[in-house]
């Protein structure tokens, strides 16, 4: 596992020549590898040359602030010819659909600069050869506690291969996050339910959703607990949508979906929409008016209800039970949110 060590022992690292092992004939080909004849990933266990079996998929590295940590990354030419890669570091973030990506040389301005290799960052790798070749990571002092996304990037005639490094400075974790902008879109069996949500602490957040749904007539279907497939990082937002299986033909939809991730975050957000049959409605001459009367004669009934088993106001001094007034009709029945 890597470990912090001193700077002067970071210099003698950075200095450090590149080691090369002879690839067996028999050894798997990453399917990486089949269009750029090489490929990058995390040195498995912790000397040079150890078996694939324990590979690990990307960086795992922690520190306090002001601490230099080192890590090794192999790059393996599966191919006949000899490559020159060149590495660095670079910030991780979240596309809006919520990927992970990495930002340019240009664009970082976080933990990819805290990245350094050796020799100005440029390998050569004869053909069938692994390259092991060792890097440092330094934490300003100071440093926020938390998570920081980056990766290493290596690159070759404008192919490039990221390998993520998931950094840790200590101090206290928060995990907080917030559900905006919930709408939604369409309706029937492709209905689907769109929103935000936006990462509020300092630690990546992978998060589970749940939909519970209450209607004008009834409950209603919604989703249960499920876990997203995506992982949101500190200071970022992602805009997904979610399947609703369960949206009704005819019914105004009182909608709360709640998200919570480990560390104890959880939010919720809502929103409300009408779904009314329009394509049956036109077909048999119902019209507006008169599906906008169904409808408030149906909100009135459902009133009516629960008048009378005792939630609402109570008979009049003529004996007769005095309904409250029903509410107007939406100007637009589209199935969009109020």
């Amino acid at each position: 596992m890597p470990v912090p060590h001193s700077p002067r022992t970071s210099g003698a690292l950075l200095l450090a020549t590149v080691a090369a092992a002879a690839l067996h004939c028999a050894a798997a080909v990453p399917a990486a590898a089949d269009e750029t004849g090489w490929t990058a990933e995390p040195v498995a266990g912790s000397a040079p040359g150890a078996a694939k079996a324990g590979a690990r998929p990307y960086f795992y590295l922690a520190g306090t602030s002001g601490t230099v940590l080192e890590d090794r990354l192999a790059l393996t030419n599966t191919s006949d010819q000899e490559h020159t890669v060149t590495l660095r570091g670079g910030d991780a973030y979240n596309t809006a659909g919520g990927a992970f990506a990495v930002r340019s040389v240009k664009e970082s301005t976080g933990a990819g600069l805290w990245i350094s290799f050796g020799a100005g960052g440029t390998v050569r790798i004869p053909a069938h050869t692994r390259a092991v070749v060792p890097f440092t990571v330094t934490l300003p002092p100071g440093s926020q506690p938390g998570d920081h996304p980056a990766a290493v990037v290596a690159t070759e005639a404008g192919h490039e291969v990221g390998v993520r490094v998931h950094l840790r400075v200590g101090g206290p974790a928060l995990a907080a996050l917030t559900v905006e902008d919930v709408a939604v879109r369409g309706k029937g069996a492709a209905a689907r339910v769109a929103y935000t949500l936006v990462n509020r602490g300092n630690v990546a957040l992978t998060p589970e959703l749940s939909i519970s749904a209450e209607g004008t007539l009834g409950k209603v279907a919604g989703r249960s607990t499920r876990a997203l497939p995506v992982e949101v990082l500190p200071g970022q937002r992602v805009e997904l949508t979610e399947p609703w299986p369960g949206a009704p033909v005819f019914d105004r939809v009182g909608l709360t979906l709640t998200v919570t991730a480990p560390g104890g975050a959880r939010a919720t957000g809502s929103t409300s929409a009408w779904f009314v049959p329009w394509g049956i409605a036109g077909r048999t001459g119902v019209g507006l008016l008169g599906l906008g009367a169904v409808a408030a004669a149906a909100l009135l009934l459902v009133r009516k209800r629960r008048t009378r088993s005792g939630g609402g106001p109570g008979p009049s001094p003529h004996g007769s039970a005095v309904p409250e007034e029903a509410p107007a009709p939406e100007h637009e029945l589209t199935g969009a949110p109020r």
